[in-house]
């Protein structure tokens, strides 16, 4: 992309970084007819959508290597390895959905390798899954010969259900193998088996039968039925009141999303239709290597792929008994006629092996997306309805010269790419480009990030702290943070505003958008969420940056626009006057807070005789009296503060602390290390103000050192202290709403 963009003409450049929404006809046919005739353009084109170059497509013999790989790591027993092998040979192998019955067993055998690997693992409900499918692809499939063991699929299928204590399926499943198992000996193992298992069924006075099916990644619960009304304003635009007062907690809103893309960074790890984590046994995309989903139900609502029985397989039924082949039936057939499948399937039309949605951003994919839905649904020259009935606002002009050039070249090459892969033609023009352009913007500014929570678990130590030896294992601590893993348009979504004191809370199940309010919302009052950063996390100039820089507009919330306690404290020094609580401002936040706003509002909720209230009562005009602030000096008793040395000391400090956090994750924490983080947090006490969210990091970083080494006490003691702070960085402004 950079060679192209370095080849356009500098004054051709100019044109687009100062183009406006009615200039863009004119500057998006000015770039489309140089690409024209620029050879290299046409090379990419061809490089990222013709088939004939496909990086993403099936490969069979790349599929093969990766399972020879495989059988090698699991006869060395490094069966971790092994299921990561027969996973990537999963994706890689063809499978034909028509004829190609080599094919089929291969990928059939695979399903069985894996299988047996995730038995070797005790995973056996992913075990069971992966037998069931290697049979929905071949169900006479009798046995893979691994280490001159018979290794059959529903003879391994039977193991899994026995060792789930599923003993009426295991029976069944035995019963099946015995009856398509070709050899005697096999036959006489599968008997003995059985007998064993007949043996079990008897002495087990209640056997709970567990349904362990393909992961559901649908959720049913509660459904909004609050009334919402749509309004603008001058300052905000549109905007989503409710006509009544709206109780903390409730339900708001709930949405599935208009097209959603998975982040480059989370494709080996999330679903690529649910974004939930993946499983050890996940299923590939059949026609191309890019996708992983965490079941066959997931698969199809991405692609639209069913995979259909073979009739001939209709006469392996009939030659088992009939209760025999009603259930072996029954485990086949696979209910897809049940799934709730869109017109529109948003991998189906990247699914050719071609790599351009390897290759361009997760935005433009998901732009990508929503054409296709048009593409494939409007005649192609009702592009200008259709953006207009997207109804999502856009940001072009407010985008920088950069931005903007980029949004046309990635027009241009995204609809040359779609015109391969969609399978349609269509007039590329400059309407239909700066329709894009628009596309691209309004995705800029309306696309949600879809997030997950990671837990991080750190267990306990063996050794001694001090005097006090300690156990491995007695003590676990645990860390959640939250992981961007998508992007995905919600069009109502999209009309709730932002507010860094937001009083309404988004969250993810699965594709669905959740909004529950965190405060009381008075009638006719807005519903805001945060697009990320809130008060109390970041300070206001980094607030502003982020959410001019992600979104393309300056916020004028409250925590933006008023002097609210967060913001002065947050990364706040500590007077040098060890008895004054008062607070040391650097340049930086001094000149953000002398920008907004001098309005303080006193609330009936804030303590008027804590500190952190008499800190922001002398930062503006209150009562008529006024001080005047600078930089370096105390805003309490106006001593000046030597801020270099502090930063100095600080910074000395963190780098202790951050030897801690390195001990804990390499579970190599010592009493010296220990030692020293407390001292360093003294230090950090002494030059940083008691609410610097600095000092709450440095305490929770030692309670859970502590609680690792089974100090509990002193742990529990460090855990109170870090809270506290983060308590106090709550006190809010929109407390006194």
């Amino acid at each position: 992309m950079e060679t192209l963009k370095a080849a356009i003409p500098e004054n051709l450049k100019r044109a687009i970084g100062d183009s406006d929404v009615d200039d863009l006809r004119s500057t998006c046919s000015s770039l489309h007819r140089f690409f024209l005739h620029f050879h290299p353009f046409h090379q990419m084109i061809t490089e990222l959508a013709d088939p004939k170059y496909a990086l993403c497509a099936k490969n069979k013999d790349a599929a093969l290597k990766s399972r020879l790989l495989g059988n090698q790591c699991f006869s060395n027993a490094d069966y971790a390895k092994a299921l990561d092998c027969y996973t990537q040979a999963l994706r890689e192998a063809p499978l034909d959905t028509a004829s190609d019955m080599e094919s089929n067993l291969v990928v059939a055998t695979l399903y069985i390798n894996r299988a047996t690997v995730l038995h070797k693992m005790s995973l056996i409900v992913e075990c069971l899954r992966d037998c069931t499918r290697a049979l929905q692809i071949c169900p006479s499939y009798a046995k893979v010969v691994v280490a001159k063991d018979i290794d059959a699929a529903w003879y391994r299928r039977g193991k899994a259900n026995a060792s789930l204590g599923n003993y009426k399926n295991a029976i069944c499943d035995l019963n099946v193998a015995k009856s398509v198992e070709p050899s005697m000996g096999g036959k006489r193992q599968i008997e003995g088996e059985l007998k064993i298992l007949l043996d079990q069924c008897k002495s087990t006075t209640a056997v709970e039968q567990i349904q362990h099916t393909e992961n559901n990644c649908n959720t049913v619960g509660e459904m909004p039925h609050i009334k919402l009304q749509r309004v603008s304003t001058p300052d905000k635009g549109r905007g989503i009141v409710s006509s009544c007062v709206i109780s903390p907690g409730s339900l708001v809103h709930a949405e599935e999303p208009y097209a959603m893309i998975i982040l480059k960074q989370c494709r080996e790890t999330h679903c690529h239709y649910c974004l939930n984590d993946l499983p050890a046994d996940r299923v590939p995309c059949i026609l191309c290597s890019i996708p992983l989903y965490c079941s066959h139900q997931c698969r199809i609502r991405a692609t639209g792929q069913m995979f259909k029985i073979y009739p001939e397989y209709n006469g392996f039924f009939k030659n088992l008994p009939s209760d025999l082949g009603e259930y072996a039936a029954e485990v086949i057939q696979c209910n897809d006629s049940e799934l709730e499948i869109g017109d529109i399937t948003e991998h189906k039309h990247e699914c050719q092996g071609v790599h351009w949605p390897m290759v361009l951003p997760s935005e433009i994919v998901l732009a990508g997306r929503i054409l296709a839905r048009f593409l494939l649904n409007i005649p192609p020259e009702d592009i200008i309805n259709f953006v207009e009935r997207l109804e999502l606002s856009h940001c072009y002009k407010q985008m920088s010269s950069e931005r903007k050039l980029d949004s046309h070249i990635y027009a241009v090459v995204l609809l040359y790419c779609l015109q391969h892969s969609c399978g349609i033609m269509f007039s590329i023009d400059e309407v239909f480009i700066s329709q894009v352009v628009i596309i691209i913007s309004q995705i800029k500014v309306n696309c949600m990030t879809v997030v997950r929570l990671k837990s991080i678990d750190a267990h306990g130590l063996s050794g001694r702290f001090g005097e006090f030896p300690f156990q491995s294992g007695a003590h676990s601590t645990s860390n959640v943070e939250q992981v961007r893993v998508g992007k995905a348009i919600y069009k109502a979504g999209s009309l709730f505003n932002h507010s860094c004191q937001p009083n309404t809370h988004a969250y993810f199940l699965s594709r669905t958008l959740y909004l529950r309010t965190t405060n009381v919302v008075a009638a006719e009052s807005q519903l805001e969420l945060s697009y990320g950063p809130q008060v109390g996390l970041w300070d206001c100039k980094d607030r502003l940056n982020f959410l001019k820089d992600e979104y393309a507009f300056l916020c004028q919330c409250t925590g933006c626009s008023e002097v609210n306690l967060s913001d002065i404290v947050l990364n706040a020094f500590h007077c040098v006057n060890t008895n004054c609580s008062g607070t040391v401002l650097e340049s930086r936040v001094h000149d953000s807070e002398k920008q907004k706003i001098k309005h303080f509002p006193i609330s009936d909720h804030v303590d008027k005789n804590a500190d952190i209230y008499e800190v922001c009562l002398r930062v503006f005009k209150q009562n008529g009296a006024s001080i005047d602030i600078q930089p370096g000096y105390c805003l309490k008793c106006g001593s000046y503060c030597d801020l270099e040395s502090s930063r100095a000391a600080v910074s000395k400090a963190l780098t202790c602390i951050k030897r801690l956090q390195d001990a804990i994750l390499s579970q190599q924490i010592s009493s010296i290390t220990i030692s020293d983080a407390l001292k360093s947090l003294r230090l950090l006490r002494l030059n940083l103000h008691a609410y610097n969210k600095l000092i709450a990091e440095a305490e929770d970083s030692i309670a859970q050192a502590f609680c690792l080494v089974g100090e509990l006490q002193l742990s529990l003691d460090h855990c109170k202290a870090s809270i506290q702070v983060f308590k106090s960085l709550s006190l809010r402004n929109s407390d006194s709403s």
